[in-house]
């Protein structure tokens, strides 16, 4: 017995130190390799010095940029508000100028500043559409969403193993997401301010990627039992903060790892709460379908997986068919 127990303590060893040197480069390489990779860029100017400007850049950078060629600043300017490309680089009569959306990625926004240099002396750079002035960093855009991910996560868990019924977990999960929702926009442009004054798009970007979380944890649970639970949290959350993009930018992390990461909530809910709050909505409809799809087969699992009922004796739950179940 006293081996076995031994045995057993080695391999939980071994195991959660494998599972350390999975996780340290997961973390970790995709921050040491930021670069741009098919960047979305703007080139403004008469046709055919934009054309030669756009070849100059394929050629210096292959792969780093993702140009379009425009035929004015205005333009160029559109294109950022509509959060389609990160900058844009204008050739006017006084020289080339830089533009940049810092609210799009601070990490973008500082990248192409520094490009601005190569271009030639004193280059003139206009943040088009800045951060929030109590958030000039951008720090706050990203600390501020890991406890939305953290909590959903937990909501999910405690719905699970607490609320035995089908229907009532459903209650319990959207009552979390809206009132997730309205606190989280509450805080962050209310209290602390560090993003603009667009509540209600706020409140709703918030709601729906804590439902797609909380959902997809219950619903997991629900379908496969606790190992669902350990699925989720390895994959929405630790391969998902990992491959996020949030502090930087999807197109910063090496490929295929960026877009990876746009397909799991914690980098769909960061890209669709940034164009919400600073872009009208533009650039988040990508995102917004990710979570939803989230949400829905979430509480579609929650509604054909197994509930749980607590027996008389206040026990703990044990599992339960779905036949025996009722729907509410």
């Amino acid at each position: 017995m006293r081996r076995n127990a031994m045995t057993l303590g080695v391999l939980i060893a071994i195991a959660v130190v494998a599972g350390q040197a999975l996780l340290i480069p997961l973390f970790a390489a995709p921050a040491a390799n930021l670069a741009p990779r098919d960047l979305p860029l703007a080139v403004a100017g008469p046709p055919q010095v934009a054309a030669q400007l756009k070849a100059q850049l394929e050629a210096q950078h292959p792969s780093a940029f993702e140009i379009t060629q425009v035929s004015d600043p205005a333009a160029a300017d559109l294109k950022i508000k509509d959060h389609e490309v990160y900058g844009a680089i204008l050739v006017t009569a006084s020289g080339p100028e830089v533009h940049v959306a810092s609210a799009a990625g601070p990490a973008v926004a500082q990248l192409l500043t520094q490009a601005a240099a190569g271009l030639g002396p004193a280059v003139p750079v206009r943040d088009v559409v800045p951060v929030d002035p109590d958030d000039p960093r951008g720090a706050g855009f990203g600390a501020g969403f890991l406890p939305l991910a953290i909590t959903s996560l937990l909501a999910g868990v405690l719905v699970y193993f607490f609320v035995p019924r089908r229907g009532a977990r459903l209650a319990a999960l959207a009552t979390f997401a809206a009132l997730a929702g309205l606190a989280g926009a509450a805080v962050q442009v209310e209290w602390l301010g560090i993003l603009p004054d667009h509540y209600l798009a706020v409140a709703g970007s918030l709601a729906l990627f804590t439902l797609a979380v909380s959902a997809a944890m219950t619903g997991l649970a629900a379908l496969i039992g606790r190992e669902g639970l350990a699925l989720g949290a390895v994959v929405m959350f630790l391969v998902g903060n990992a491959l996020s993009g949030i502090a930087a930018a999807p197109e910063l992390l090496p490929q295929p790892w960026g877009a990876v990461g746009q397909w799991l909530p914690i980098g769909a809910g960061g890209t669709l709460l940034r164009s919400a709050a600073y872009f009208d909505g533009h650039g988040g409809g990508f995102a917004a379908t990710v979570l939803t799809a989230y949400a829905i087969v979430g509480l579609a699992l929650v509604l054909i997986g197994r509930g749980r009922i607590v027996g008389r004796t206040g026990r703990a739950p044990v599992e339960a068919a779905p036949e025996l179940v009722g729907a509410h």
